[in-house]
């Protein structure tokens, strides 16, 4: 199990189980990332892009596949290796899945005329396609990025949500209920939380009490914390915290606003609370960082 971490981007790879590979990274960066890993021709390769845009580039540059927002590349070609290499642009959120064919077919056995190259005519034949991906894969995908979990138990709980991604990327076209995210129950739910977020980045320096945003979403409180979890994988204000924290590195790396400038734009009404909030966030203090980035 290996993973890479620093302060504005994060790119881990995990292995459930034999066979079976995960890998996500969020670039929180400014300028676009790219991720290489070897992949070889028994492997079929599953991505999905949770935010923001990415490219696979494959065959020395010959091929490119666009991955916008909420929309998912599934390929395979047994003929010879796809090694990835994905370009994330700033703000993406990419979430791999890499299983063998053997463990694949071992899976759907029983359902190879459900999924077309799963077929003895077709099991030797490359395969692409790609599609939107609807609000419950987008919960499961939020859950493998975030993953708040004891180490011991990783490995479990990754392997578990690795076969419920497959599940429902391959029932989406059987039960279009299944869509539908199971913890908020309906997506008129998910669009209300959608716009909570959207409020309360806009009003960042100001934000609305959760009990005046749940009234303004026409949601109620309880389902408002809870599914605001689910899909964002955090409180509603810790969330804000985060993007407040995110924006306040990118207005002192453009070297346009002093330190005191940026804590009263985000709302803070003293120096001080917006050093301590800096510095837990980035490990260093907002002084220090844009000394950092004006040498």
């Amino acid at each position: 199990m290996l993973q890479k971490n620093n302060e504005i981007s994060s790119f881990s790879l995990y292995t459930p189980e034999t066979g079976c590979f995960v890998l996500s990274m969020k670039n929180e960066n400014e300028n676009a990332q790219i991720e290489r890993h070897p992949v070889n021709q028994d492997f079929i390769q599953f991505h999905f892009c949770l935010k923001g845009q990415m490219n696979f580039v494959y065959n020395d540059g010959n091929y490119t596949f666009p991955v916008s927002e909420n929309h998912a590349i599934v390929l395979y070609n047994p003929q010879k290796p796809l090694p990835i290499e994905a370009e994330l642009a700033p703000g993406s959120w990419w979430v791999g899945i890499l299983i063998s064919i053997q463990k694949f077919h071992a899976l759907f056995s029983k359902d190879a005329d459900h999924i077309p190259f799963l077929s003895i005519e077709n099991k030797s034949k490359k395969f692409y396609d790609t599609a939107p991906f609807g609000s419950s894969i987008a919960v499961v995908l939020s859950q493998i990025l975030q993953l708040k979990i004891h180490e011991s138990m990783k490995a479990l709980y990754l392997k578990g949500k690795v076969y419920e991604l497959l599940s429902l990327y391959f029932n989406r076209q059987e039960d279009p209920s299944l869509e539908q995210c199971p913890f908020l129950v309906d997506e008129e739910n998910i669009r209300k939380i959608r716009k909570a977020k959207s409020i309360i980045i806009e009003r960042m320096s100001e934000p609305p009490s959760l009990e005046s945003l749940s009234s303004e979403i026409g949601l109620s409180l309880k389902k408002l914390k809870e599914g605001f979890k689910q899909i964002y994988g955090d409180t509603v204000y810790s969330y804000l915290l985060d993007h407040k924290m995110e924006e306040a590195r990118r207005m002192l790396a453009s070297q346009k606003y002093n330190v005191n400038e940026v804590g009263l734009k985000l709302g803070y009404s003293t120096a001080s609370h917006f050093i301590a909030a800096f510095k837990k966030k980035f490990g260093t203090t907002p002084k220090k960082y844009l000394g950092s980035v004006s040498s």
